[in-house]
């Protein structure tokens, strides 16, 4: 038996769970902030239940970590001293590696410390370990969770826990002059599909406006095609990369073959989606990249997945599909054109 905390996006871990039910035979489950976040008992050992949940990983789980030690919490100075203890036992496990450390907590907690407050801690406790305190790309994390009575703190690789931010809230800086937020979605969508946009030359990107996704693979150096009834931002007209189709994309003339990579983020309902990315497959070379967002405007998002993917499958193979940080009320597919 081995205890594990997941985290989706607000109000989708009741999906996160239904996902984890159908993976895991006997698996519970406790919730421990409403919609969000939830404590998980699987059956499985610890390396069953990662390679269980790594094979198919689950679209709503946004971030796991398991749950090693745990600590009973005071209130007080001694929360930390308990904690600057369990790492320094734990030392052979971060000596001379890059390491993390994430802290989250339930509202209702009786841990008084700040995340900040308790990370200088234990970065201080880490440098005492030979190991090195980072904040990027690190190779093992201690993840700590303040519960209602106890600190839940788990050690795991960036890809066991699905993430290298802690509960998977993948936050960018935004930057002055910056398109739309919309932006953030597509970078989230490289690092989540270990995609890298400055290999694509040519890509389509179809309710291109106002150009937050079409201004991103520009800066990547990519041709980009933009297609959109409605205004870019004036700051991209003039991008001597950029070909802009004020049109329906129903109406745009594209020659086939013509694009590497596919990208639409348009709010549309999912099975029109579908239909729109089918209608201008042709566009797109043989073995190309398509990123599109799908809204679930329905009660049953699980269903209008299964029918979405099932429809794209005709002509594209799934290579994941994910509810993103930066997602709404919207999962992100990552496909290639057969």
């Amino acid at each position: 038996m081995t205890e594990w905390i997941g985290t989706a996006n607000q109000s989708y871990s009741p999906y996160a769970i239904e996902e984890l039910r159908r993976l895991i035979d006997g698996v519970s489950f406790t919730q421990l902030a409403a919609g969000e976040v939830f404590l998980m008992n699987s059956p499985l050992d610890r390396v069953e239940t990662l390679q269980t949940i790594l094979q198919r990983e689950p679209i709503f789980l946004r971030h796991i970590q398991p749950v090693d030690r745990t600590i009973e919490i005071n209130g007080n100075a001694e929360d930390l001293e308990q904690l600057s203890a369990m790492v320094r036992s734990a030392a052979f496990m971060f000596a001379g590696k890059r390491t993390a450390v994430h802290i989250r907590r339930m509202s209702s907690t009786p841990f008084i410390y700040s995340a900040s407050d308790t990370k200088a801690v234990m970065d201080a406790v880490l440098a005492e370990v030979d190991a090195e305190p980072v904040v990027q790309q690190p190779d093992v994390i201690i993840a700590i969770y303040a519960a209602a009575s106890t600190l839940c703190i788990g050690f795991g690789s960036p890809q066991d826990m699905l993430s290298d931010w802690p509960g998977g809230a993948v936050r960018f800086q935004r930057e002055e002059g910056q398109v739309s937020r919309a932006k953030f979605k597509l970078l989230e969508a490289e690092r989540a599909f270990d995609l890298h946009y400055e290999q694509f030359r040519r890509a389509l990107d179809v309710g291109a406006a106002p150009g937050g996704w079409t201004s991103l693979l520009l800066e990547r150096g990519l041709r980009v095609t933009a297609v959109d009834p409605a205004d870019l931002h004036p700051s991209l007209i003039d991008h001597p990369a950029l070909t802009y189709l004020k049109r329906n994309a129903s109406e745009a003339k594209l020659k086939p073959g013509s694009f590497d990579l596919f990208v639409c983020d348009m709010s549309w309902s999912p099975m029109l989606m579908s239909k729109l990315v089918l209608d201008l497959e042709q566009a797109l070379a043989e073995g190309a990249t398509a990123i599109i967002t799908i809204k679930l405007m329905h009660r049953k998002p699980m269903q209008t997945i299964r029918e979405v993917i099932a429809k794209l499958e005709t002509v594209f193979e799934l290579k994941k599909a994910k509810q993103l940080f930066h997602n709404r009320e919207e999962i992100t597919l990552y496909l290639q054109k057969k």
